[in-house]
């Protein structure tokens, strides 16, 4: 591989925010794992058409902020040159109507309720720097994720997944809340940080017998990642907020982790560590925001 195709190519994995895709399958996991696991030749599809979805959303982002990246984020790969906005249009929603499909070939159920994470997506990306309340479609995104995974379980869907995939969504709009910060250069208020423990209130709520004992340990291991991840918040010095919202976005691993954890066999916490590893790591090579 010349330069050049290797410049080309890392142009579209930062496009994609490549490096949160891990991510993005654990919510598969835990969604596919609360409605019941099994059907395992249904995960291939899941697994590609939720990160083509969540790639397409990330291309679209890019393409409708153009006008304020090239003001305010000219290292952006559109303001930048790297790569011309008629491509990225192209690309964003290539990648969603590949997503569209994979989920509709799963069925009728998965394919309904992906025209809904698609639409969710278009209408965030369109008016998320101009409308603050489309930040909590960044929440939205996530629990759609949990509820299609669900549906492909064996169990089908229950309350399980929609349960634990508000409290995501709720996790991810606190998240979004402060990365909205690193745009419009403000204050880091602390509310949105409560809203980082609503998994954690609520494994506290459903937990029990067997099971709470798991809970109470992974929660505690979600709470100091995100105590570690927001230490600097409150510090007179001026934040990293990307740092800050990197080290977040990994934590949806542990968010998916805790969901599962009553009854959650061995094989499952491996990949989940392995998946915020990933995280970790391609968070080094790819820009998480």
């Amino acid at each position: 591989m010349n330069q050049n195709t290797f410049r080309q190519f890392r142009t579209l994995l930062v496009l994609g925010r490549v490096s949160n895709l891990p991510t993005v399958w654990s919510n598969c996991l835990a969604g596919w794992w609360l409605g019941g696991g099994g059907n395992f030749g249904k995960l291939p599809l899941l697994f590609l058409g939720a990160s083509a979805l969540y790639t397409g959303g990330m291309f679209l982002n890019d393409a409708f902020d153009a006008d304020f990246d090239r003001q305010r984020r000219a290292e952006r790969p559109g303001p930048s040159g790297a790569i011309s906005l008629a491509a990225v249009w192209r690309w964003g929603w290539a990648w969603l109507a590949l997503g569209l499909l994979c989920l509709t070939i799963l069925g009728k159920t998965t394919g309904a309720l992906a025209v809904v994470l698609a639409i969710c997506i278009v209408i965030y990306d369109a008016a998320h720097k101009a409308v603050t309340a489309s930040l909590w479609l960044m929440g939205v995104w996530r629990f759609w994720i949990y509820v299609i995974a669900g549906a492909i379980g064996a169990g089908n869907t229950n309350g399980w997944p929609i349960w634990c995939g508000v409290a995501l969504a709720l996790y991810v709009g606190g998240l979004g809340c402060v990365a909205q910060r690193k745009s419009i250069r403000k204050p880091i208020p602390c509310w949105p940080l409560a809203l980082l423990a609503a998994p954690i209130l609520l494994a506290a709520l459903m937990d029990a017998g067997e099971s709470r004992l798991p809970g109470v340990w992974l929660s505690l291991v979600l709470a100091l990642w995100v105590v570690y991840c927001t230490r600097t918040i409150f510090q007179p010095a001026e934040v990293n907020v990307a740092r800050i919202v990197s080290g977040l976005l990994a934590g949806i691993v542990f968010v998916d982790w805790l969901a599962v954890a009553p009854g959650c066999p061995h094989w499952l916490s491996c990949i989940f560590l392995i998946l915020f590893g990933a995280t970790l790591g391609l968070q080094r090579f790819v820009p998480a925001t």
